[in-house]
């Protein structure tokens, strides 16, 4: 190329590319933020594992203050009170094994349940809050009970209800509350007529006369029913026992228990004039009353609440899945219904209620 052709070609300007911000060592910086993050998840992680142990309930943040240490445990009861349902046993004993936790605050949302359920979870709360169990064996640390009842707090759930013991004002329903409902009942279907049209007979063996009795097949006999009610009468007493022991003013006054103790439900206005109940509130009133009985109020503690498991959860949404897909009447729900039970239950049904799980 000429001097003159090397003259007349446009100057060629080279851009040189700015450097990052991280420099030559980017990489390595990004690199190590990244492992930065999942450090800090780890120990995130670790630290959620130290509070809320896995397999059990997982407490959460309600309300007061966010950084106290010491805690109001609300400890749940929704729906039926069955056996197939641990999640109310295994708050009681999370509220139990934590030093921190100084009140517990039962909040009840339930129409009731099974007897023999119905009563260890009265236990169990009673050993919650005097510490130590019916033969005298410490269990821990007494803690106040106070109750706040939900939209519907009765028979069963007014069972539990009365583990407070002799507390004043430790019991509260919200204005909307229905609860009551004391009284046992052992659901009975006479179903010989039905079967009788479709030339269908018990032929069933028992070893002896009473062996088969409340059988579904057969109307009920004078004998058997007087059996039936002897036993449901003895369990009304036991639920009247519980209920004085949680509501002094019945020990001196017993008529004035047997007055409500009809399987009656109220409302919770009633309910106070009943004295079935003490007052009138939400659960708020119940954590300041728990935190007052503490020795503290609800600004300088932390009031907490448990939820399930994701594992437990988990195996809930597939038990609720199968559920969906079986048949409506298996052969367990159908030797449930047809087993004699006795229910501290508001409904006429509760066999169907709470039937296998």
């Amino acid at each position: 190329m000429s001097s003159a052709d090397a003259q007349s070609q446009p100057p060629q300007i080279v851009i040189q590319p700015k450097e990052s911000m991280f420099g030559r060592y980017g990489k390595f910086l990004i690199a190590a933020l990244v492992i930065a993050i999942m450090v800090i998840i780890g120990m995130n992680a670790s630290y959620q594992s130290y509070f809320n142990p896995p397999g059990g309930p997982q407490e959460k943040y309600f309300s007061g203050s966010k950084d106290a240490t010491k805690k109001i445990a609300i400890i749940h009861v929704s729906g039926t009170i069955a056996e197939g349902d641990k999640f109310v046993k295994q708050q009681i004993d999370r509220a139990r094994k934590d030093e921190n936790v100084v009140a517990v605050v039962l909040r009840i949302n339930s129409p009731g349940g099974t007897v023999t359920y119905s009563d260890y979870l009265h236990h169990k709360l009673r050993e919650l809050a005097t510490g130590e169990s019916r033969t005298g064996k410490v269990k821990g640390k007494p803690l106040p009970l106070v109750v706040s009842m939900g939209s519907i707090c009765a028979s069963g759930g007014y069972y539990l209800a009365s583990a407070v013991g002799d507390e004043t004002d430790t019991i509260y329903a919200e204005p909307a509350t229905i609860t009551g409902s004391i009284g046992v009942i052992i659901p009975h279907y006479d179903l010989s007529g039905l079967l009788k049209e479709w030339s269908i007979e018990d032929d069933s063996i028992a070893s002896a006369p009473l062996k088969d009795m409340g059988s579904l097949t057969k109307p009920m006999t004078d004998e058997e029913r007087d059996i039936f009610q002897n036993l449901v009468d003895e369990m009304l007493a036991d639920f009247k026992e519980k209920i004085k022991e949680g509501r002094p003013m019945f020990r001196d006054n017993p008529a004035d228990l047997d007055a409500v103790a009809t399987g009656q439900i109220f409302t919770a206005k009633q309910a106070v004039d009943l004295k079935l109940v003490d007052k009138i509130g939400f659960v708020e009133d119940a954590l300041d009353r728990a935190a007052e009985l503490a020795g503290t109020n609800v600004s300088n503690i932390r009031c907490v609440e448990y939820e399930r498991s994701p594992a437990a959860i988990d195996a809930l949404l597939g038990t609720a899945q199968a559920q969906r897909q079986a048949p409506a009447f298996d052969v367990q729900t159908l030797l449930e219904l047809s087993t004699p039970r006795a229910y501290y239950m508001c409904t006429w049904l509760p066999g169907v209620t709470t039937g296998a799980r």
